[in-house]
Formats: structure tokens, C-alpha cells, sequence
């Protein structure tokens, strides 16, 4: 990780003016191209097994935190209880949803929203809207970059580690950033998505909300 977080940096400025809009587009297109038999088979499993719509859409922050929606495969069924209530994700999640979040596969229609320039290949996670106010002053830095699919804190332990500590990967990714640097991010991605490690299938239930989270420690440190 140290050896990540020391990728030279000089030509950053240069590299996120232009560069890294460059790379995404062209990155984003081929891989597309290449795994459009894949995206299709999964589109149809998803509208067989769990009807439509086929992709879960929901807005989210990105640069200079502008909403924007972003795409995946959708994962659980539209399930509510006899109130109309919708039901908790566990019971929801399918068994091909299952696999679709171990493989990564529910994230590969975000390659659209790069195209789109909504998002990058890799830069911190687009997380909800709903926190943004609790960032603090420097955790709002991750925002002066387009958010990825994959990111520093993604390949160092996901929803696994600390809120502190992932946000701050966040900010880490956006002071270093760099060609390089995004290159071994990718490669790592690869490993890790790969072994399936760090994949929270149900991400509440290894970590609380952000909110909860600031708002508990706020009441301890009172």
C-alpha cells in the first residue's frame, strides 16, 4: 500500500485535465465492446428471474457533487409486506443477485455513466446523497474528482473498513492520483474481484450508515 500511496504524482494536474478522461473513454468503450455477450446474457437473466426494470437506477453525488444516476444490474426482487412496505434487503436479494454482487457483475452497466462522463474508471465510490452532510471538511475532497467503480479504499477492504479509514482512502486517492497510480488500482481490482475478497454481498450488515455512523460518535464525544 505504501508503495501505492507514493506513485509520483508530478504530472497529476496534467494527467486529471485531460489524460484521465481520455483513458476512461477509451478504457470504458473497449471493454464494453468486449463484454457485450456477457451484459446481454445477464440482462435477460435479470428480466427472467426478476422481472423489470433490468437495471437498479439511484442518484448519487459526483464532480463538485452533482447528482447524477447511476447504473447497475438489479440484484433484488420488488418485494413488500401486506402494508406496502418494502421488504428488508436480505429477504429481497436473490440468489442470482448473490452472485451477481460477488462477481462485480451488478457494476459493469456504470461503464455507460463513464462514457457519459458521469463517472471515472477508477476514483472514490459515488455513495448516497444523503451523505453529504456528514463529511467533514476534508472528506469533501473526494468530490473534486469524477467517483469510480473502483477506487483506493475498494482494493484495500471495501465496506469492511472503518468509515474514518475509508473516506480518508478517498482523499488519499485524490492527492496522489495519477496515471500509475490508477493502473495499479485496476490491476489490483482484478486480483481482488477475481478471489471475490472484501465482497460485502449485504454491506449493512458489515457496516452502519455514514449518518448513523457520524451521529453516534458525535453523541460519544459530547
Amino acid at each position: 500500500m505504501k508503495s501505492l500511496l507514493t506513485t509520483g504524482a508530478s504530472n497529476s494536474k496534467l494527467y486529471l485535465l485531460c489524460g484521465k478522461r481520455i483513458f476512461d473513454l477509451l478504457l470504458s468503450i473497449l471493454v464494453l465492446i468486449a463484454i457485450l455477450p456477457i451484459l446481454v446474457i445477464v440482462a435477460f437473466l435479470v428480466r427472467i428471474r426478476l422481472g423489470s426494470p433490468v437495471l437498479f437506477t439511484q442518484m448519487r453525488p459526483g464532480l463538485h457533487e452533482k447528482p447524477f444516476t447511476i447504473l447497475k444490474f438489479r440484484t433484488m426482487k420488488d418485494l413488500r409486506d401486506e402494508n406496502g412496505k418494502m421488504l428488508s434487503d436480505d429477504k429481497r436479494l436473490t440468489r442470482l443477485g448473490v452472485l451477481l454482487r460477488k462477481t462485480s457483475v451488478d457494476e459493469l452497466p456504470e461503464l455507460i455513466n463513464v462514457i457519459k462522463g458521469e463517472m471515472s474508471i477508477v476514483g472514490p465510490r459515488p455513495l448516497f446523497m444523503e451523505y453529504l452532510p456528514y463529511y467533514t471538511e476534508r472528506e469533501h475532497l473526494r468530490h473534486t474528482v469524477r467517483p469510480g467503480i473502483t477506487g483506493l479504499s475498494q482494493i484495500s477492504g471495501r465496506n469492511y473498513l472503518p468509515w474514518d479509514e475509508r473516506l480518508e482512502m478517498d482523499v488519499l486517492y485524490v492527492e496522489k492520483v495519477s496515471f500509475l497510480f490508477d493502473i495499479k488500482i485496476i490491476f489490483q481490482t482484478f486480483s481482488r474481484v477475481l478471489k471475490a475478497k472484501d465482497v460485502a454481498v449485504l454491506p449493512g450488515t458489515v457496516s452502519t450508515p455514514l449518518s448513523e455512523y457520524r451521529k453516534n460518535k458525535k453523541i460519544e464525544s459530547n
